[in-house]
């Protein structure tokens, strides 16, 4: 708390005094997150934790990001910002469940296809290959041991990547869990917050991501791809999109691995990692990852 102290004194000088105490948010196991006060305005303060840089996390390429979902009215407004946290302003609504997510996922697709179109440069690349083997160095260095599904996750996201180069990047979110798609009302509009991972990087990878975070059956991924496309999608493009949920999943397990020895909060990352680690099995059975490394080829144009 000392620490967030000095935090508040220091913000105060830029937004005004605070009132009243500082609210603990659930959610997220990277960062600690508060609701306070500043100037009259209701503000979420995220403090850094400690070596994010190390996940893969730029807080250049997320303060950019952030803004630039500010600006297109599908991100919080940035209030402040330094090399020890992050100040939003607090967006009344609910995180999405991921069964509503699957049910209307037109608006998280559209405020993706805006946010990949609006020509923001990004300082940082996000390709899940590059990230595994970066992970794995890090595990490696710190005396950690990499499990009997990490180099097969390897050669799995090798392969994809293949067949689904990233040859055009975009900006991209790149962490669309349920908790990070924000419902603002009625009228259907989401909020996405949460950017630190927000990379140049392939659009499919953000479809994906969202797709298996919120559990999406094969009716849900045709109407996610329908609507940031704008027309039904054949069955290269389907095929590509269940390529890249098996990349989200890789990416997940191996998070959890080098969490193991980067984290100090009270979590179970071993879990986490051997969670995704057997999704990602069950998803790769009766032969249909060769179907759709097949499939997908027709769609290397979208990278």
């Amino acid at each position: 708390m000392s620490e967030l102290s000095a935090i508040v004194e220091r913000l105060e000088r830029a937004l005004g005094p605070s009132a009243g105490a500082p609210v603990p948010l659930e959610g997220g196991i990277t960062n600690r997150n508060y609701r306070l006060v500043f100037g009259g305005r209701d503000c979420v303060v995220r403090v850094h934790g400690k070596d994010t840089s190390l996940l893969g996390i730029n807080r250049e390429a997320e303060r950019i990001a952030a803004r630039a979902a500010a600006n297109l009215g599908i991100g919080p407004a940035v209030m402040a910002e330094d090399e020890e946290c992050l100040v939003t302003e607090y967006v009344s609504g609910a995180a999405n469940e991921p069964a509503r997510v699957r049910a209307t996922p037109a608006p998280v697709a559209r405020a993706l296809r805006a946010f990949h179109e609006c020509g923001a440069q990004l300082p940082v690349r996000f390709w899940v290959p590059d990230l595994l083997e970066a992970y794995a160095q890090i595990v490696t260095a710190r005396g950690g041991r990499l499990p009997r599904e990490y180099a097969a996750a390897q050669a799995l996201t090798g392969r994809i990547a293949q067949v689904l180069p990233l040859t055009k990047p975009v900006c991209c979110h790149d962490d669309l869990l349920p908790g990070n798609v924000m419902s603002t009302g009625s009228d259907g509009g989401v909020i996405l917050v949460d950017w630190e991972y927000a990379g140049m990087g392939h659009r499919l990878f953000d479809l994906g991501n969202l797709a298996v975070n919120c559990d999406f059956d094969e009716e849900a991924e045709t109407r996610l791809l329908g609507a940031y496309f704008g027309e039904a999608p054949d069955a290269g493009l389907v095929a590509a999109l269940r390529l890249m949920r098996l990349m989200s999943d890789a990416r997940e397990a191996a998070w959890g691995v080098v969490q193991g020895v980067l984290s100090e909060l009270d979590f179970d990352f071993e879990a986490y990692a051997t969670a995704h680690f057997e999704r990602l099995e069950r998803a790769t059975g009766g032969g249909r990852f060769e179907q759709w490394l097949q499939a997908a080829s027709a769609e290397a144009r979208l990278a």
